[in-house]
């Protein structure tokens, strides 16, 4: 059943016509006229409506916009490549920033094509109260500073005291949650991970996991990452979100889901993430990246390429100079084998769990020559990143719903728009406007063509841009038209509690 909250005959601002139209939420997948007016969607009918201006989308599918929960690509340039993914909300809910106010300011003042927001981030929090280091800084400082062995220790109770306050701080400030990267600091204490736990669900927040070392990967782990990231949920009650579940558990992915199953099953909330891709992208000083730790993932340093240089490490040596030279230096980590159908299982299972949502995990792009340009467009050869952060959700399209046909089209657009706004809307009202395609909703849309929506970006050609999107909408304002970016457009707007 397709309702219209106004008359046929009302003018909207635009319409789109005669497309495909899809709502996750309720299921709707019917032919319909879709009417936006001043930034919110003001019909869906079955009928003709009237606009003042009109968009014949004829044999295309309009769909909400992708909502990328974990998304460390926060200028424009990433945006851009994102919103050519179908990305109309892109989140930092992983890595986070502290102080997050900061991060909303920057942005309000420079714009962003795309919606954008952050959780509270335990890392940089941590990098202060335990290393020493300033606060602050952004997504660039906390890279910089993520294989710093200052901040990785165990805290005493005067220091997680005062953790625990820059991240209350933070929360007050409008952060999404509490996002906590254990696995770069693998050593720390379970009860540690537990306080920041609590404070989250006290906050009526979700905590958003890197998790650390699982037991088969290395026996003298504090505690199974995954078996954390379970305790937690089941003894606080906090939503604990497992973060790219397919990247941390490799070969261990089958028993990580049941355990989540297991703790769901006895009402524990934990929801899980995962990314199409078997390489990861990463500081390459991050303490799984040490060569003495590589084997726990299955890796040899020859598995790695460093980003500034696109150079493949040859041994262990080389690793540890770029460790010491550049400990903040984006490289890609090849932790399965696409190729490889039973590697490959891995990533499928994961991503095709019931509890799954999309997330990209969208980086930042290095600039091998010269300052960044972060207006440039389109990206220079010398910007280069993870192909994820051009091409995760078209991936899942070609991959999931059109090769394989393991998906179907409402369900993959559901798990890349309105799963994730199910799983915010508790704690961030804003998300119940999102994710669905209704009358009342945010007018952030995107129309597609089914048939050819492909990524294009590569290991080689990182910045490619995908392609099949014919128009992306952001609060009503065209990001992307007729199949071409919109340089001048900067509709994004914050996202906060």
């Amino acid at each position: 059943m397709m309702r219209s909250a106004v008359p046929p005959t009302r003018t909207h601002d635009l319409v789109l016509r005669g497309g495909r139209v899809l709502d996750p939420e309720t299921g709707l997948d019917a032919t319909a006229d879709v009417g936006v007016t001043a930034g919110t969607i003001t019909a869906v009918s079955p009928q003709p409506l009237t606009g003042l201006r009109t968009l014949d989308v004829t044999g295309l599918v309009v769909a909400p916009g992708f909502i990328d929960m974990h998304s460390h690509s926060h200028d424009v340039i990433g945006h851009r490549l994102q919103a050519l993914d179908g990305v109309t909300t892109a989140l930092d809910l992983e890595a986070g920033l502290s102080p997050v106010d900061e991060g909303y300011r920057q942005a309000a003042a420079e714009g962003r094509p795309l919606n954008y927001g952050f959780s509270a981030s335990w890392c940089q929090a941590r990098m202060t109260v335990v290393g020493g280091l300033p606060h602050g800084g952004g997504i660039a400082a906390g890279l910089r500073n993520l294989g710093n062995p200052s901040w990785q220790h165990e805290a005493d109770a005067r220091q997680v005291d005062a953790l625990l306050e820059l991240l209350r701080l933070d929360l007050a400030a409008g952060a999404l949650g509490i996002g906590v990267v254990v696995g770069y600091a693998p050593l720390i204490k379970p009860e540690e991970y537990l306080a920041v736990s609590r404070l989250a669900a006290t906050a009526g927040v979700a905590t958003y996991t890197h998790a650390r070392h699982l037991v088969e990967q290395v026996a003298g782990t504090p505690i199974d990452g995954a078996e954390e990231i379970a305790r937690a949920a089941a003894e606080t009650g906090v939503h604990a979100h497992y973060c790219h579940v397919n990247s941390t558990s490799l070969s261990h992915t089958d028993r990580v889901l049941r355990l989540m199953d297991g703790v769901r099953a006895e009402g524990g909330r934990i929801s899980t993430e995962a990314y199409p891709y078997g390489a990861g992208m990463t500081a390459i000083g991050a303490a799984f990246l040490a060569p003495e730790q590589l084997g726990a993932a299955g890796l040899t340093a020859t598995d790695i390429v460093y980003a500034p240089t696109g150079e493949r490490v040859t041994d262990d040596k080389r690793l540890r100079e770029l460790r010491a030279s550049d400990p903040g230096g984006l490289a890609i980590a090849h932790f399965l084998d696409e190729n490889d159908p039973h590697e490959r299982g891995f990533i499928d299972r994961a991503l095709l769990h019931s509890s799954t949502v999309i997330g990209s995990d969208a980086m930042p792009l290095v600039w091998t020559k010269g300052p960044a340009d972060p207006m440039a467009w389109p990206p220079p050869p010398e910007a280069i990143t993870h192909p994820r952060t051009a091409g995760t959700y078209s991936k899942v399209l070609r991959r999931y719903v059109r090769e394989l046909g393991a998906l179907s089209l409402v369900e993959a657009v559901g798990r890349s728009s309105f799963e994730p706004a199910r799983l915010l809307q508790d704690s961030v009202p804003a998300m119940r406007r999102k994710g669905r395609l209704q009358a009342g909703c945010d007018a952030d849309l995107i129309v597609f063509d089914p048939d050819t929506v492909t990524d294009q970006a590569t290991y080689e050609h990182s910045t490619r841009p995908s392609t099949g999107y014919a128009h992306v909408l952001v609060g009503g304002v065209p990001v992307v038209q007729d199949g071409v970016l919109c340089l001048d457009a900067l509709p994004g707007k914050p996202v906060r509690t």
